[in-house]
């Protein structure tokens, strides 16, 4: 992995471009992954006019095949992943006696398995590398469900024990797999709870040393 190249699945104006922009500026090359050509666009002006190299793929992290042929382009077009972000979910309000059996599984797909197949995609080259870097953006809803967010307190649960069961299989490997769980609503003008704030968050799991990998922040 002679280039830093940091993937972002999920890329839009909160905690993802405020990681992409903490790694940026220690020399990160950005490739970011979103449904929405648009939003990827503006994202890839901001960071480039603040001197970042940046690049898009567009791809629906719930679906399988959309997103292995965006990190296939990734691996193509840029080099092997060194740091893996998944911060893609699907959030609706509802009930857990209002949801349909479709819409509980296609969020599943979004919030948990889009992780599970972006994180087996980079593993080869990271495996034979032993070292990388895998973060899952977690919430708190996976520590306090809340009725009127059920779905995705199911996903964030998920995707917290994905990361924790990750961790246990590739820790030896000199893979770190984490997650930032962060318990409240991140808005840019809170003292703590604000994007930059959390994604340092992010860069202080990747730094750290083998040997003392933690799995969770818990933020």
């Amino acid at each position: 992995m002679a280039n830093k190249i940091l993937t972002i699945i999920g890329m839009g104006q909160g905690i993802s471009l405020a990681v992409a922009k903490r790694f940026a500026k220690e020399g990160f090359s950005v490739a970011m992954i979103s449904r929405t050509k648009e939003k990827l666009e503006h994202n890839q002006t901001e960071l480039k006019k603040m001197g970042y190299d940046a690049h898009y793929f567009v791809a629906d992290a719930g679906n399988e095949a959309s997103l292995k042929s965006a990190m296939s382009k990734i691996k193509t077009n840029l080099g092997d992943t060194s740091v893996l972000v998944y911060n893609a979910a699907n959030v609706f309000a509802a009930f857990p006696s209002q949801i349909s059996f479709d819409n509980l599984v296609n969020d599943f797909k979004v919030n948990v398995a889009g992780a599970l197949i972006a994180t087996q995609e980079v593993l080869p080259a990271m495996a034979a590398e032993k070292k990388g870097t895998i973060i899952y953006t977690g919430g708190g809803l996976s520590i306090r469900p809340y009725k009127d967010y059920t779905s995705l307190a199911i996903g964030k649960a998920g995707i917290r024990s994905l990361a924790h069961t990750f961790a246990q299989e590739l820790k030896s490997e000199g893979i770190h797999v984490a997650t930032v769980t962060v318990r409240e609503f991140v808005r840019s003008y809170h003292e703590k709870y604000n994007p930059t704030s959390i994604a340092e968050e992010f860069w202080k799991l990747h730094i750290q040393p083998k040997g003392k990998f933690k799995t969770e922040i818990i933020y």
